[in-house]
């Protein structure tokens, strides 16, 4: 089936040092742009992480220190990057909960001013989990009647992801053939930031999402409690947190 879209799409993958997005790098990107006339971009990209890629990790993905040590910085691809993916939606597999948030990330770590919170974001994990509750390869052959070679390869997986998502509009005849509602339909928490920090109450307020203020309202905690501003931006959140945080407390003092 294909695809209907009033824009590009890009489905992404990524192969990191870890799963922490606020201290693990990218070692591997690859990206699909699914045109509306059907054309297809495939891009992949081997990144040196400038940190040791820990044993266990390079067992999953096969990408050893060796491997990246000539390889360009993310610093250094990370406008041709967002040249790329400028005016697409995006789409990964998990990517709501660890691809999109860790290229925010890393777009920050590069100086890069390029908000991924402006793209709609298709995340074919959550269709699969609603619908089968499974994993990549088995949703590849579920859906797709085929072996996923090559499992935990960006590229591999990123291509995979492309393909089920055809699969699951074929054989959900609820799912809309539309981006928007796709976005909707896989956007499952409505949160601030990426990491799930700062999230929206039922009257689009931003609220703390964890920790002593939990479901306090952030502008009202910043100004009673001015030093948990401070304290947030010293520690170890992730970037795009403390980016979201640190707009709040601008606008709050822009009304005064």
């Amino acid at each position: 089936m294909q695809l209907q879209l009033k824009k590009p799409i890009v489905f992404f993958d990524l192969e990191t040092t870890g799963t922490n997005i606020a201290t693990d790098r990218i070692v591997e990107i690859a990206l699909c742009k699914v045109h509306p006339d059907g054309k297809e971009e495939v891009k992949t990209y081997r990144v040196n992480p400038e940190m040791p890629i820990p044993p266990e990790v390079s067992e999953i993905h096969g990408i050893y220190d060796e491997d990246i040590k000539d390889s360009p910085t993310f610093k250094e691809i990370a406008k041709e990057i967002v040249s790329f993916i400028t005016g697409c939606d995006l789409g990964g597999y998990n990517s709501n909960r660890f691809d999109v948030p860790l290229l925010a990330e890393e777009l920050l770590r590069a100086d890069v001013d390029h908000d991924v919170k402006r793209h709609r974001l298709v995340d074919v994990q959550v269709i699969f989990h609603t619908m089968e509750k499974r994993t990549l390869e088995a949703a590849y052959k579920f859906y797709c009647d085929k072996d996923l070679k090559d499992a935990h390869s960006a590229e591999a997986d990123t291509i995979a992801t492309y393909e089920v998502l055809k699969s699951q509009l074929e054989r959900y005849k609820d799912l809309e053939n539309d981006i928007d509602f796709l976005s909707k339909f896989t956007t499952r928490t409505r949160n601030a930031d990426f990491a799930g920090f700062i999230a929206f109450n039922d009257k689009d307020q931003e609220i703390f999402n964890f920790g002593k203020f939990k479901g306090r309202v952030v502008e009202e905690v910043l100004e009673t409690d001015p030093g948990y501003f401070g304290w947030i931006l010293n520690s170890d959140f992730p970037l795009y947190t403390k980016k979201v945080l640190t707009n709040i407390k601008l606008r709050k003092a822009t009304l005064f």
